[in-house]
């Protein structure tokens, strides 16, 4: 289980153009990984927005924003580009970070069970340590509650 105050998983992954990303890539900015379930989907599409809208209050804190879903590179292209989104959308169809960030949970709708990506954000610090964990994530205001952690 992560916690805050611990260094956060090195990961590497291909984001929405095929270029490799990695943790390391982003040291002495704060990082805002989130992790959600599934491209232009209602709830995915929001959060993806809300980032994208207040990116530049973002910028001001020196943070960097990161999405992470299984969907594939293709699929995260096609997103992007629909709702101009202007960070990097990473492809983990192996779900080696989605397992290392404990984000891969045992979902229930309709009282249907399956496995999925519980929507969670991380705020990793300049030194790549864990200043944050936000679980199951509620769309709506979520943006400002991370812009108000990355402040404080």
């Amino acid at each position: 289980m992560l916690q805050e105050g611990k260094k956060a998983p090195a990961f590497t992954l291909n984001n929405q153009n095929g270029d490799t990303i990695s943790l390391n890539d982003f040291k002495g900015k704060n990082v805002i990984l989130y992790f959600y379930p599934k491209d232009n989907t209602s709830g995915c599409t929001a959060e993806a927005c809300s980032f994208r809208d207040d990116f530049p209050k973002f910028e001001k804190t020196d943070a960097v924003i990161v999405g992470v879903s299984p969907d594939s590179v293709e699929s995260h292209k096609k997103f992007a580009q629909k709702y101009n989104l202007n960070f990097d959308l990473l492809s983990d169809e192996k779900k080696e970070a989605i397992k290392k960030y404990d984000v891969w949970k045992e979902k229930n709708m309709y009282g249907r069970k399956y496995m999925g990506v519980e929507r969670t954000t991380y705020i990793i610090n300049s030194e790549g340590k864990i200043k944050k964990i936000f679980r199951k994530v509620k769309v709506n205001g979520h943006n400002k509650e991370v812009l108000e952690a990355l402040k404080n």
